[in-house]
């Protein structure tokens, strides 16, 4: 049988091949450590499991319009003025399946087949291969701490040519953590505006910062299509719930790809959601955030013994993205062999970064501090014994 030529743009997720491996080693008895996956051990928030289960009760199992239920998408528009000072009107926000229902959408809107499309490198790999998707030719601009390990103006600036369209950014970013501010986000959108392009951001991890408080684009760049979600600050990951602000003339297109893509996003999920909005739940998240910022603080220290800080501390997310080229130049084996010995998984960077993934991981700081403490010990005599070898 014939496969469509698109799905040889799509590369494996490295890291589910090694959440298998590691899932089988726990079957066969072993004591796992899992840093792997960008989920944290948090369960979903109690008010938003109890929102779904009132919904569940109501009957609310049918369809929902394709752009959400109106109340949801107030209750986003609430947020954006609650917390980042800024009017969003109720029918810019798309509710989607996930914020991956949301890259689908834009990548689909925004991009034709053979344009140019700047990201950074690394950067989350499904993000390059929505676009590959779409037929666009990524452009990986490779980042590091002279850009802050972000995709800036002057990076866009210098690589946009004739036929590029579209800069894409995630601020905090996954695999590094990093941000940029107010200023170098404004300064991105007035770039790309002036050349007459669109600017998609991926603020994904917003809510979770640890240096800065939480800002978003629509605040500075209010042109920006921004995708967000429910997964990571609100703890959904499995209700598969996010959200798309676009500018308003993009709305009715957007709506269209929607009916047809994908109808409506869950309804059970889009209830729950009602309640991450509310100061029971907000308590108990800001909570989580601190925790998260409790266990960045207690690896960074533990990798500044080993060797294995990075230079300029993660901003936000849950993860960390360690330079291992002083022990391996082959991160998938780093990465295999550490949890074959000592049962620590970690995420070789070759999911993540075009060029130089080779000698990099990534470490999400998803268990308690007792486990990354562990953990960390676990590390440090791996390490002796690949000096020793």
């Amino acid at each position: 049988m014939h496969w469509s030529e698109r799905i040889d743009r799509v590369q494996p997720f490295r890291v589910m091949h090694l959440l298998e491996l590691a899932q089988a080693r726990e079957a066969a008895g072993h004591d796992v450590i899992h840093l792997e996956v960008g989920e944290p051990d948090f369960a979903t928030p109690q008010p938003v499991v109890e929102a779904g289960q009132r919904a569940l009760a109501r009957g609310e199992t049918r369809y929902t319009p394709a752009g959400g239920i109106p109340a949801l998408r107030e209750a986003i528009a609430g947020h954006y003025a609650e917390h980042f000072d800024t009017r969003i009107d109720p029918a810019r926000i798309l509710v989607t399946p996930g914020a991956s229902g949301a890259l689908l959408l834009a990548s689909q809107l925004l991009v034709s087949r053979g344009e140019r499309v700047l990201m950074a490198d690394p950067t989350y790999p499904c993000n390059r291969h929505f676009m590959a998707l779409a037929d666009a030719q990524v452009d990986c601009l490779p980042v590091g701490p002279e850009s802050g390990w972000q995709l800036d103006a002057a990076l866009i600036a210098r690589h946009w040519q004739a036929n590029t369209r579209l800069a894409m950014l995630a601020t905090p970013s996954n695999p590094t953590g990093h941000m940029l501010d107010a200023g170098q986000l404004k300064a991105v959108g007035e770039v790309v505006a002036a050349r007459d392009g669109a600017l998609l951001v991926d603020e994904i991890y917003q809510g979770l910062t640890y240096d800065s408080e939480p800002l978003s684009a629509a605040s500075v760049a209010p042109d920006a299509f921004i995708v967000n979600s429910f997964s990571k600050y609100f703890g959904m990951t499995g209700w598969r719930l996010g959200w798309l602000v676009a500018p308003e003339t993009a709305i009715e297109p957007l709506t269209r790809l929607a009916q047809n893509v994908f109808l409506a996003a869950p309804t059970l999920s889009q209830h729950a959601a009602l309640a991450a909005f509310t100061p029971e739940c907000r308590v108990e998240l800001e909570r989580r955030r601190h925790e998260l910022h409790r266990r960045r603080d207690v690896l960074l220290a533990g990798l500044e013994r080993l060797g294995l800080a990075p230079a300029q501390p993660p901003q936000g997310a849950f993860y960390l993205w360690l330079d291992v080229s002083r022990h391996t130049r082959d991160s998938q084996a780093f990465c295999q062999r550490l949890l074959e010995e000592e049962n620590v998984a970690i995420t070789p960077g070759i999911d993540f970064a075009v060029r130089g993934g080779e000698h990099h991981v990534r470490i999400a700081f998803t268990n308690d501090v007792a486990r990354l403490e562990e953990a960390l010990h676990r590390l440090e005599r791996f390490l002796t014994r690949q000096a020793g070898a």
